[in-house]
């Protein structure tokens, strides 16, 4: 019954984790201090949280290893209070027909001799009655005859001696029994037995390194321990724990209760199990558990994170064999352009997954890492990158990229070469740009003002804009509803100049051609504006309430190349 309460209380600790779980994916900001002693709070509950799970699941190994240690020590009993039992029932037995065969053999004897008595008095009575007829004979010669033999025969049984001593001793044979045999078992119900189960603890929070843990096991009882043996072995991803795969398995012996074992590998876990031995024997082994090492330091992904004005989208690797529990990213203000850093640092714990959206304050500089986090500890800082909230940050994502679409070393500048690739040569998948030679930015998912600039060649015809991320990949930028861009004709008389949203748009001339385009996103105005840089010149402004982010987008329709400028600040003339 106690154990049914411990398992419910275990049940209400997890769905209480698994309700800070939900309420960590909302609280990644760390700007304000009532938010960060949230974050605090938050961080403490957890740790008592998992802390109770802990001790909740330590209970139930405790309590089921009490039951199995005391169903194997009444085992034990019974069996030798039984043994000892059935060799004294044996004794008796064998002791009470040694006594039956004793008495019988006594009363035949005796009953012989009592027959040898009945023989001797009834000769006796005979030549009595036959001396009483001579003697009553009247004829004398007669008388004569008989007397002589029947006085011989008399003579004759008179020399006769009676042997009147008992045959046998009326006292029974009671030999001293040999109950060494049930001594012994007595005894040894006395000796020290096996020891029983060892009982490994829980992993404890920060209780590892990189390559070694720190293990504790118990033994709920009284038995007498001389050593123990701790064996273990690594758990590969592909291959369940309680496979009989051959893994090698590893054994350590030591007198204490506790072990640090060394030279693991990072980021793994290991599946322990400890036995416990004395002069008797050894004991079961105890329940296999989990134990893991602390995690490689997880890899940012340079090209995958972006920023814009109070906020940033950081992404990373985990890097680790092993699934981890959660990161830690951990920011740094920097003071001014001399890249000095502030004294604190910030930290956003419990981040789920290996990316984390941040708001941050505008026009400023950060260094960013992140740790990744398990039941071992925390990993070391991965590599530093620094974060500039001045502008807007973002790179393209090379897979939608049209096959005949190039992107540069840097991932700032595409290229659509003269030689076009035939149909056949081209390798398209669902994410790719089919007809419009394409690509689209990783923009920051946050609804705020964004801002770059696009280097533009007049002698390239281009697309540039945004769409949404579902865009059709089998139409032209512009030509449909998820679209909107600028387009650049070359005529035989002139560049002509489109703003195109579903294959509309407005009759526009520009009189100069723009090398340098500012294209300008604000989501709570619900405007896209784009600008000629040199001139400070504004050129068109699509009025649309985006019902979802958009992503930049580049084309070429024709050979040529374009180069984008991100991590600017909007200049003033496009903040009216």
């Amino acid at each position: 019954m106690v154990l049914m309460d411990i398992r419910g209380t275990r049940l209400d600790v997890i769905a209480e984790e698994t309700e800070l779980q939900e309420l960590n994916k909302d609280m990644c900001s760390p700007q304000k201090s009532s938010e960060s002693d949230i974050d605090s709070t938050r961080n403490q509950l957890q740790e008592k949280v998992v802390e109770m799970e802990s001790f909740v699941g330590h209970l139930e190994e405790i309590f089921l290893t009490v039951e199995e240690n005391f169903g194997r020590r009444e085992q034990h009993l019974e069996q030798h209070y039984t043994d000892v039992l059935q060799t004294i029932s044996q004794r008796y037995d064998e002791r009470a027909a040694r006594l039956e065969d004793e008495k019988k053999m006594k009363l035949e004897v005796l009953y012989a001799k009592l027959l040898a008595c009945g023989h001797a008095l009834d000769a006796s009575k005979e030549l009595i009655e036959e001396a009483k007829e001579v003697y009553r004979n009247q004829d004398n010669r007669l008388f004569l005859k008989a007397v002589v033999p029947t006085i011989n025969r008399i003579e004759e049984f008179a020399k006769e001696e009676m042997d009147l001593t008992l045959a046998t001793n009326l006292e029974l044979e009671t030999p001293l029994a040999d109950l060494s045999d049930v001594k012994s078992m007595m005894d040894s119900i006395n000796i020290v037995p096996a020891p029983s189960a060892p009982v490994i603890n829980p992993q404890m929070a920060n209780s590892a390194s990189k390559t070694s843990l720190r293990v504790r096991w118990s033994l709920f009882s009284d038995d007498t321990v001389e050593f123990y043996e701790l064996y273990y072995r690594p758990v590969l991803q592909d291959v369940p724990p309680d496979s009989t795969t051959d893994l090698h398995v590893s054994k350590l012996k030591m007198k204490e209760t506790h072990c640090t074992v060394r030279e693991l590998l990072p980021g793994t876990q290991y599946e322990l199990w400890v036995t416990a031995t004395n002069t008797t024997g050894i004991s079961p082994a105890s329940e296999k558990v989990l134990y893991m090492t602390v995690p490689l330091a997880p890899v940012i992904k340079r090209r995958e994170c972006c920023s814009c004005p109070g906020a940033a989208l950081i992404r990373w690797e985990s890097g680790n064999p092993d699934p981890v529990d959660s990161y830690t990213l951990e920011l740094t203000e920097l003071n001014g352009p001399d890249g000095t850093e502030k004294g604190v640092t910030e930290s956003v714990v419990a981040v789920p997954t290996c990316q984390c959206l941040i708001q941050l304050q505008a026009g400023r500089h950060y260094h960013i890492s992140v740790r990744a986090v398990n039941i071992g500890g925390p990993s070391d800082r991965s590599e530093v990158i620094g974060i500039s909230t001045s502008g807007t940050f973002f790179h393209l994502i090379e897979d939608t990229a049209h096959p005949c679409l190039s992107i540069s070393d840097d991932g700032f500048t595409i290229f659509y070469g003269d030689d076009e690739l035939p149909i056949s040569a081209m390798a398209f998948d669902d994410n790719n740009f089919t007809r419009c030679v394409a690509v689209l930015g990783d923009l920051i998912p946050v609804r705020a003002r964004h801002y770059w600039e696009v280097e533009v060649d007049d002698r390239t015809e281009f697309r540039i804009g945004v769409a949404y991320e579902d865009t059709e990949r089998d139409s032209y930028l512009g030509g449909n509803a998820t679209s909107w861009c600028m387009r650049h004709i070359l005529t035989t008389s002139r560049h002509k100049y489109e703003f195109l949203h579903n294959g509309q748009s407005p009759d526009l001339r520009i009189t100069v051609n723009p090398v340098r385009i500012g294209l300008a996103l604000d989501y709570d105005q619900g405007t896209l504006s784009f600008y000629n840089v040199d001139l400070e010149q504004h050129l068109h402004t699509f009025q649309c309430h985006f019902q979802d982010y958009v992503r930049p987008c580049f084309g070429l329709d024709s050979p040529g190349a374009l180069t984008i400028h991100t991590g600017k600040e909007a200049p003033k003339y496009t903040l009216h």
